[in-house]
């Protein structure tokens, strides 16, 4: 089992563990569906949206995006269907987070769900759930059974004209459909590619119809936002951040598992809560945000976490992974691998994307073998740039990050591999 940690009061993980999932009476008695019956009896759908408009909620999947905004996109479209889309998909390596709020969670994430439906005017969500995570979807079918039994979904909720249905679509975990347009795609019985943007789903997503897609997380915030109220949320996190936000610890450190934070902690306070890195060696950088996020490097660490600081160092809490590094990792190893799983998981949409992994992978084998120059790194420099601004999507965009920042903060090492051949 995933052990979990917080610091300073949760939001997401404040009833994890305390209440079984599978007891629908247990997690109303502690508020659960209290959000909604507020939301639906009391509140017009455009009041919802306002008071996530206020709360300065942004998704938590990675891009960042003021969630009432999209919200409020959707729901200006004219259309006689809409839906909510939940993306578990969690294809980053490293990423946990989404796993256990379906698991320890499941109507929080259905009760976020419902109100994100009743306030862009959707009758329809669909959660997508990696195949491999069975007991998350095991639970999530009892807790929508449950919902079901117990009016909180289906026709007329609490007596209301707002009626709402959720199902479950099983994903096949490629990385590429954690993109939001490649997840439609996938759920219309397509292949997994991006679409072409814009349109964009708000105006044009699921079979068409105005569509907003949002990460696990981010809709897990809604039922507090709307109970407790948009200023309560502003009391957690720091100016331009605000919330709490969940990170997948591994790597080097002495305790894996989940932690919740407010935003302005910093990545050396995390680590230190963790215990440190392992075995009391020395840090040597964090892989912050996925394997398509930032390198931070050792001397870097003492930073909030928070999207105006991290952007500083062109970072920001991605997906929230930290996979943390020691000092005995050699950062060519780490780069091969992780430029290994993108040349696997690459769609073959776009040859920026397709041919340029494949190029890169080839340059960090020859470095490796011993056979290297130091204009390869040149070339996998001037690779890496042209996939970020060539390639069609996110993936192939971001693909070479860790691999062009690793040259950028650790250029020794790589110009040891280079001229100290195989032994480098």
């Amino acid at each position: 089992m995933i052990d979990f940690k917080v610091i300073g009061e949760p939001i997401i993980l404040k009833n994890a563990r305390k209440i079984c999932p599978n007891d629908i009476e247990k997690c109303m008695e502690a508020g659960r569906y209290g959000a909604l019956r507020k939301a639906i009896t009391e509140m017009k759908p455009e009041e919802v949206i306002e008071e996530i408009k206020r709360s300065q909620l942004r998704g938590r999947g990675g891009a960042g995006f003021p969630t009432g905004l999209k919200f409020e996109l959707a729901a200006k479209e004219k259309s006689d269907k809409k839906y909510v889309v939940v993306n578990g998909e969690e294809g980053e390596p490293g990423t946990f987070k989404d796993r256990i709020i379906m698991e320890d969670s499941p109507h929080l994430l259905i009760e976020g769900t419902i109100l994100a439906g009743y306030a862009i005017g959707a009758d329809e969500g669909i959660i997508c759930v990696r195949c491999d995570y069975i007991k998350a979807i095991e639970r999530l079918e009892k807790a929508i059974a449950d919902a079901y039994d117990r009016g909180l979904l289906g026709k007329n909720i609490f007596g209301t004209d707002f009626s709402f249905d959720i199902t479950i679509e099983r994903g096949a975990g490629a990385y590429v459909c954690g993109e939001e347009t490649a997840l439609l795609e996938m759920i219309e019985g397509k292949r997994g590619e991006p679409r072409k943007k814009p349109p964009f789903p708000p105006q044009k997503g699921l079979y068409g119809k105005p569509t907003v897609v949002n990460n696990v997380e981010t809709l897990a915030n809604l039922p507090f936002i709307i109970s407790e109220g948009a200023d309560r949320f502003l009391e957690f996190g720091i100016e331009g951040s605000h919330g709490t936000k969940l990170f997948s610890l591994s790597g080097d450190i002495e305790w894996k598992g989940l932690i919740e934070i407010p935003f302005g902690a910093t990545i050396k306070e995390i680590i230190e809560l963790a215990g440190g890195v392992k075995g009391g060696k020395k840090l040597k950088a964090v892989i912050l945000g996925g394997v398509s996020g930032t390198l931070v490097r050792y001397d870097e660490v003492d930073i909030s976490v928070d999207y105006h600081s991290l952007g500083v160092i062109e970072a920001g809490p991605g997906c929230g992974t930290i996979i943390v590094l020691d000092e005995t990792r050699d950062i060519v190893d780490v780069t091969e691998n992780i430029m290994e799983f993108f040349r696997t998981e690459s769609c073959g949409k776009c040859r920026p994307c397709s041919l340029g992994t494949v190029s890169l992978c080839n340059l960090i084998h020859r470095i490796k073998e011993g056979n290297g120059t130091e204009e390869d790194l040149k070339k996998i420099e001037k690779i890496s740039i042209g996939m970020r601004k060539a390639s069609f999507c996110g993936l192939g965009q971001t693909a070479p990050n860790i691999l062009y920042q690793s040259i950028q903060k650790f250029r020794d090492e790589w110009l040891a591999h280079v001229r100290g051949g195989k032994n480098g």
